[in-house]
Parts: structure tokens; C-alpha cells; sequence
């Protein structure tokens, strides 16, 4: 596609429909804002368009006290009462002339993709869901703020610390796009297979530690009446591709991640993600080919009525289901089961990664009132207040202390604890690479259901990633940790 009119950052409002309709048509509503598109070099972000106030010690980031502010959330797992009762109300304490607008949705691209073609964007954003902007093509379209002034800002806790001091090790880092930090990601989330500890004290069931004894529980489970393990294909493939990337790097060690981040020659046919996607596709017949046209919260309420044993998920499952959750119910998560005697990292080993993306738009009105309220985010009644609404641990070191924690939460604290320094790291080629992911969503779900083998899906996601790769029209990260 010609970009000799665009200039970085500046492209018409035809210009981006015609790109949103064009992801649409190739790609589906879910893909993302943009895609392919994306301007090769990467655009210079342009300048705020809202005007900074005179900093100070007090607001060091120069809010603006009575400009109103816009606030969009994802309203899925985590909920948006966080927003509601804590984070919008601490804003209003220190600057109370500024109206503060709340958008919830579970539909945040569909939202937000004609705002953003009209100039017209909100001042943060939770970028979240399945139908989540694609933050890499954002940037390159100079769409998105560097958030270094946030991390470089004083502390609400002690001013004479920097925000980015406060944080847990890799926070920052884990934002990175083109090198810079675009994204904060807010909460430490741990993923893992999910079950209910009460049922299994009462079969007499343990997790299982390795595939074998796991294909062992799943036909316990299965006399039992119980389906053993299930995930939703309609739209939460990416739970269960989860599952099988942790499993490779269990098997080869972090670095599997890091390759297939980098675009790495071979990263995806390499041994241990064919160990992975084998091991877990053996567990896919035991699920049954109806789940792969149900949506999350179908599976997972199965689950709460005692039908399905695990589910593979993150932290966040306990706070999403707990309307549907009976008293009797009591959240547990386990690692996944080792696949090779000779495994990198032991069975312990479990996934922790920042994640849950915020955002602040470039051309917001507010851009600095956008920053302030990650500041206030990243305070400790912040983060404390978000762990009390939504059940799940931010980014924020020494934010949960003294907390009284859920059976799940409790869990996790434990499954950490069990894990010490055996820590599977994030992915970022999801927010980096958004047709790579919507196409490792399709092959694990004809994996998982049977309609491709281990070595398939390792082929056809080496030839996904090779056509991302040499495709000059999107612009290439790369990570060293």
C-alpha cells in the first residue's frame, strides 16, 4: 500500500477508515484498530494535543485541574468498579473541578475504531478482550503517548522515589513497543489450570504433575461423569495457546518465548513447542467438539456447576465468575503438568506476567489528566483499592500487604511461592503482531479438536510468522529478556 501522502502520525480520516475496513474484511472485527497497513518505519508519535499546565511538585505532570477527563474500561473479568469507587474517585479528591466521563465496554476496537478515524479519542483506555485495539499498528500510526513521563514522574507514595521504582522488575519493560514504553500493563496475572479444590477433596483427585498422569486423571474424571478439561474455542482460543506455550518453555526454557517474540528463524518448529502442542494435543478428545463453539463464561460457569474438572485461565477467573460461583466452590490453580522427564524448568514452574493494558491516546484533549490517572493507579490506595474490587494483584510492590485473600488468591500466593524463581515469562508478539495471533487462535483450535497434527500446527505457525516477518509493511520489535 502507497503512503507517499501520509505522514507519520497524520493520515486522513478516509485514509484510516479504509484500513479499518480493510483489517475487517481480512481479519474479522477482532483484529484490531490496524493492521498490515502500519507505516514501515514507524511514526514519530505526535505531539499531545492537549496543552500541559504549569508543572509543579504537587503535579508533576502538569494536569490541567479543571479539564474534564474520559475514561474507557474493558468491562470483562476484572470488572470496572475498580474505576468507578476507587481510581475515578481519587482523581476527583485532588482535582475536584474536572468532570470525569466513564465508558464501560466489552467491545473496545468496535468503540473505539470510529473515534479514533475521527480524531475524537478518549484520555486512557483499558485495551483489553477479544476485540482489542492492536497496540504495535497504533504506534506505528503515532497513535499512542510514550509513557515515560509516567514512569519518570515522582511516586504518590514517596515523592522521592520514581513511579517505575515502585513497580515489579520487567513492568516497564513488559510495555515496550519500538522500544519505548507505549502500554502499561497493570496487573500481575498467574495462569495455570483452574479447578475446584472443594470437588477434588471430595473425589480424592490431585493435579496431576506430568502428561502422563494427567491422561490418567482425565479418564478418572471421565468415568466420574466429569469432562476433565475444556476451554471455549468460539473466543478464548488464546487460553488455551497459553497453555501450550508455557508447556514449551517448561520444556525449553524462556528462550522459546523470546524467539518466538523475536521472529526467530525456526522458533516455532523448534523442539519443545512439538513436544508441547503434542503433549496437549492428546487432552483435546477429552473435551468433547461442542466446546469449541462456546464463548468463555459458558465454559466456565459449566465448570462452577461442577461439569468440568480444569480450565485453563488466568487470576482473573475467580473475580469474573463470582456471580455465578456457588458457596461450595473454592478456586485453585495448578501448574501444567511437566511433559518430559527432562524438562527445563520443573513441574512448579508456573506463568506470571504483567498484564492488561492501559493506554493513553496521543491526540487525547486530556493527554496529561491520562497520565495522571495511571499515576494514580500505580499509587498504593490505587493498586490496594483495584486488588479489593477486582480479586487480582497489580504490578504495584507491597500493594497487597495485610489483604485478606480469597481461596484463589490464596492459591496463587502459594503457587508462587512453590514456583520461588522457576517464572515462565509473557509473550509479546500478542500485542506486537495481531494477524500472527488471530492466526495461532485458529491453529490451536484444529489442534486441540483434532484436525491437525502437533507437527501442522507447528508448520503452519512457522509459516505465519515467516509471513509476518518478511512482510516490510509491519514494523519488526525485539526483545533481549
Amino acid at each position: 500500500m502507497s503512503h507517499t501522502a501520509d505522514t507519520p502520525g497524520a493520515i486522513t480520516r478516509r485514509q484510516l477508515f479504509r484500513r479499518i475496513g480493510l483489517t475487517a474484511l481480512a481479519a474479522g472485527p477482532a483484529a484490531g484498530l490496524l493492521n498490515a497497513c502500519a507505516t514501515s518505519g514507524g511514526g514519530a508519535a505526535p505531539a499531545a494535543s492537549g496543552s500541559p499546565a504549569a508543572t509543579s511538585a504537587s503535579n508533576p505532570l502538569g494536569v490541567d485541574p479543571a479539564k474534564p477527563l474520559e475514561v474507557v474500561i474493558f468491562k470483562g473479568g476484572l470488572g470496572d468498579e475498580y474505576a468507578t469507587e476507587v481510581h475515578e474517585p481519587m482523581y476527583k479528591r485532588m482535582y475536584p473541578q474536572a468532570e470525569i466521563k466513564h465508558v464501560a465496554t466489552q467491545q473496545i476496537a468496535q468503540t473505539l475504531q470510529p473515534r479514533f478515524a475521527s480524531g475524537d479519542v478518549p484520555d486512557m483506555i483499558s485495551n483489553a478482550g477479544a476485540d482489542l485495539m492492536d497496540e504495535g499498528a497504533l504506534v506505528s500510526e503515532g497513535q499512542l503517548l510514550d509513557l515515560t513521563p509516567l514512569f519518570e514522574a515522582p511516586s504518590l507514595d514517596d515523592p522521592s522515589k520514581k513511579v517505575r521504582d515502585t513497580l515489579l522488575p520487567g513492568t516497564v519493560e513488559a510495555g515496550l513497543i519500538q522500544g519505548k514504553p507505549y502500554v502499561l500493563k497493570y496487573v500481575t496475572s498467574t495462569y495455570g489450570m483452574w479447578y475446584d479444590a472443594n470437588l477434588f477433596a471430595e473425589k480424592g483427585w490431585t493435579p496431576p504433575k506430568t502428561f502422563d498422569e494427567f491422561k490418567d486423571f482425565c479418564e478418572t474424571a471421565k468415568s466420574a461423569g466429569i469432562v476433565p478439561y475444556a476451554y471455549a474455542g468460539k473466543n478464548a482460543a488464546y487460553y488455551q495457546y497459553w497453555m501450550i506455550l508455557i508447556s514449551a518453555a517448561k520444556i525449553g526454557g524462556n528462550k522459546v518465548l523470546i524467539d518466538i517474540d523475536n521472529l526467530a528463524d525456526g522458533a516455532w518448529t523448534a523442539e519443545p513447542v512439538r513436544q508441547a502442542a503434542a503433549a496437549w494435543a492428546e487432552i483435546g478428545p477429552y473435551m468433547g467438539k461442542s466446546f469449541e463453539g462456546l464463548i468463555h463464561t459458558e465454559v466456565q460457569t459449566r465448570q462452577n456447576q461442577g461439569k468440568i474438572a480444569f480450565y485453563p485461565s488466568g487470576s482473573w477467573l475467580e473475580n469474573e465468575q463470582k456471580s455465578n460461583t456457588p458457596p461450595n466452590f473454592a478456586y485453585a490453580v495448578a501448574p501444567t503438568p511437566s511433559v518430559t522427564a527432562n524438562d527445563a524448568m520443573p513441574y512448579e514452574a508456573i506463568r506470571v506476567a504483567p498484564g492488561e493494558d492501559y493506554i493513553v491516546p496521543a491526540q487525547a484533549k486530556n493527554p496529561q489528566g491520562g497520565l495522571e490517572y495511571l499515576r494514580i493507579m500505580l499509587s498504593k490506595e490505587g493498586a490496594r483499592g483495584f486488588t479489593e474490587k477486582s480479586s487480582n494483584f497489580t504490578v504495584v510492590v507491597g500493594a497487597t500487604d495485610g489483604l485478606e485473600l480469597s481461596p484463589g488468591n490464596k492459591s496463587v500466593a502459594e503457587a508462587q511461592k512453590a514456583a520461588g524463581q522457576n517464572i515462565v515469562t509473557y509473550s509479546l508478539f500478542e500485542s506486537w503482531y495481531k494477524e500472527l495471533e488471530t492466526e495461532l487462535r485458529k491453529q490451536t483450535n484444529a489442534l486441540m479438536f483434532g484436525r491437525i497434527s502437533a507437527d501442522e500446527f507447528c508448520e503452519r505457525m512457522q509459516a505465519a510468522a515467516d509471513k509476518t516477518k518478511n512482510d516490510d509493511s509491519i514494523t519488526k520489535q525485539q526483545r533481549s529478556v
